[in-house]
């Protein structure tokens, strides 16, 4: 009977448990995946195995000899998909996503970065595979191959793949009830239930998600709208409309985070010129960027649409043909703006030549419409000081007024830079990125004092509303080890949370004095704050789930993509809260009801919006009141 049920399962069964193995290690000691007590441990263990069963069980399907060449293919295409993961997590700090598997478009911009992720220990994941080859050599037909394996087994098979699954899932809704249905993070069900089994659950959300747009209708958007309005906190009225006909200009400051804003390097300052363009500017130390996989691409969408990103992928790929009640949009349907974007990348990547259109945007001024030499560019493309310069020149041919955002580049992952550009030394913690990260943060420093010094030569500088602010993260979780050691601190999860801030600056015309303000705020809050500086109501022309930040009522809230709350008073992050000034955890405690509901409505509410395309409607019903108004 054994050696029967050898010959029959034994080389598959080695298959899975190799796998089994490095899939287990992975997430054991490479993902963070915040492991709190012993049944977390066991049921992350046990989580790979009943997909693998299922996944190599194909296998079984194949006739004599072919069954051990399916198994080491099926094993081949399983250990890519775990080094696919290892890859995207090593820098995101999160797990892909079939949407974000459509973005290949993209692959080819990545070079500098995927070279960076990829390491002797890539080779050796494939081991397994090396041995599986080895094993069908040398004794796969001595002791493993056999007849065909007859239906009645191979069920008898799969139920028992089925059955370690329902024991899993047990265990995974004992130890986390509702897993599936009210958990905003991905990590969740990577720890419960494994990569693989996480993969199967992608896939089905993303089916859930495609057939959402046919059945949606205008009904929908009537409770949105009540939320919008009861979440409102009114505009600085003072302010509304005040700079109404001025240029406006956003720069996306690319993996600007907040913690290097004032500090030093051996008496070096990191942003000199940031520190001191706070003394003419507002300037918001408590702001924090709240993208998803999208990154810059969720950034723009964030302050252009006061919506959040998606869950899974980015709206740019996913949705780049929904109707959007963008800023750009907006400007020029009720003040008659110029609206255009420059970035001097190629002009598909994050599929921005089909999104931008739908935003309302004019021109998209992209590589082709920039002079870049080798001398000139250097990792992702035009360094950032050729960049504003020449966009300067463009800006002054520009219809007026105009509205126009800029992102800068040389600031991006691995964070490269030649050595004639270093104007600041290296740190020397022993990690590459966190070492160069801040020459290139020095940098885009210098290269914005250019911009501005640029700007009020052309005399563009007092007729323009500036804002610049960080579009996410740059140092990743993986670098905590680093960057305690940059701050004196460790990176606890309150401190990891709040090295999600990044700059966020306004710099109104003929303002001198400056202001430095605490308040909690997002991405999320830009759009309505500027339409109002422009006079513009935001919530009559659109749908929006941020608020004026300089208004007086602005609450100190921010919600992130995967459900964490930030607010003056306390941070709650994977269901613990803590003590936003002390770090404290407070054990047993819970945010206010409403603000859960707020932070969970606002999530699912700007999803329905983006997966519906619900915004088509809006558009027709606000053209309609327009009309009647007039």
């Amino acid at each position: 009977m054994w050696k029967k049920f050898i010959k029959n399962f034994g080389f598959p069964l080695l298959a899975v448990f190799l796998l089994w193995t490095k899939a287990t290690l992975l997430s054991l000691y490479y993902f963070d995946l915040e492991i709190e007590n012993s049944m977390q441990k066991f049921i992350l263990i046990i989580s790979p195995i009943s997909s693998l069963l299922i996944f190599i069980g194909i296998g079984l399907f194949a006739k004599g000899h072919k069954r051990n060449r399916a198994v080491i293919w099926i094993s081949l295409v399983m250990s890519f998909i775990l080094i696919g993961d290892t890859a995207y997590y090593s820098f995101f700090d999160d797990f892909v996503t079939i949407p974000v598997l459509f973005m290949t478009q993209n692959f080819a911009d990545l070079g500098s970065s995927v070279k960076s992720m990829i390491s002797y220990k890539t080779i050796l994941a494939f081991a397994d595979i090396i041995i599986l080859i080895l094993v069908n050599i040398f004794w796969g037909k001595k002791f493993f191959t056999t007849e065909n394996i007859k239906g009645k087994t191979r069920t008898a098979y799969y139920l028992v793949a089925a059955a370690v699954f329902l024991v899993n899932l047990g265990m995974a809704e004992t130890e986390r009830p509702q897993l599936l249905t009210r958990s905003f993070d991905r990590e969740y069900i990577v720890k419960y239930l494994g990569l693989y089994n996480y993969h199967i659950y992608d896939m089905v959300q993303q089916s859930k998600t495609t057939a959402q747009k046919a059945m949606a209708d205008d009904s929908e958007l009537a409770g949105i709208e009540n939320f919008i309005r009861a979440n409102d906190t009114g505009v600085n009225a003072e302010l509304h409309g005040k700079y109404k006909g001025k240029n406006v200009v956003v720069i996306s400051l690319e993996s600007l985070q907040d913690f290097v804003i004032g500090r030093e390097i051996n008496g070096q300052e990191i942003t000199p010129f940031l520190n001191d363009f706070i003394k003419e500017s507002y300037y918001f130390d408590n702001f924090y960027h709240q993208t998803g996989q999208g990154k810059t691409s969720d950034a723009e969408f964030l302050i252009d649409n006061s919506l959040y990103p998606l869950d899974r992928g980015a709206v740019y790929f996913t949705n780049g043909g929904n109707t959007f009640t963008a800023t750009p949009a907006i400007l020029k349907k009720e003040q008659n703006y110029y609206t255009s974007v420059m970035h001097s990348n190629n002009k598909s990547f994050w599929n921005r030549d089909m999104m931008y259109p739908s935003l309302g945007y004019d021109r998209y001024y992209n590589e082709n419409d920039y002079k870049v030499t080798e001398d000139t560019s250097i990792g992702w493309g035009l360094k950032d000081q050729y960049f504003f310069e020449q966009s300067v020149e463009k800006m002054k041919e520009m219809p007026k007024p105009f509205y126009t955002r800029m992102l800068s580049l040389t600031n991006h992952y691995p964070f490269e830079l030649g050595e004639k550009d270093l104007m600041i030394e290296k740190l020397k913690t022993g990690d590459q990125t966190v070492d160069n990260y801040v020459t290139t943060v020095r940098y885009l420093d210098e290269s914005i004092k250019h911009f501005v010094e640029e700007m009020k030569a052309s005399g563009l500088y007092d007729n323009t509303i500036l804002v610049m602010y960080g579009d996410h993260y740059g140092i990743s979780e993986n670098h905590n080890r680093a960057m305690s050691e940059v701050l004196g601190k460790e990176i606890t999860p309150v401190e990891h949370v709040k090295l999600q801030q990044v700059p966020f600056f306004i710099h109104l015309p003929g303002q001198t004095k400056g202001e430095t303000i605490h308040k909690v705020a997002g991405q999320i809050d830009v759009k309505p704050t500027i339409l109002n500086l422009l006079g513009v109501n935001a919530n009559k022309t659109s749908i929006n789930f941020g608020n004026d930040i300089l208004s007086p009522k602005h609450k100190d809230f921010v919600v992130f993509r995967d459900g964490t709350i930030v607010t003056d008073k306390y941070i709650y992050k994977n269901e613990k809260m803590y003590d936003a000034n002390t770090g404290e955890e407070l054990e047993g405690q819970k945010p206010p009801k409403e603000d859960l509901a707020k932070a969970k409505k606002s999530l699912e509410y700007s999803n329905s919006i983006i997966y519906k395309d619900l915004l088509r409607f809006f558009e027709v019903k606000y053209e309609r009141a327009k009309t009647k108004f007039e």
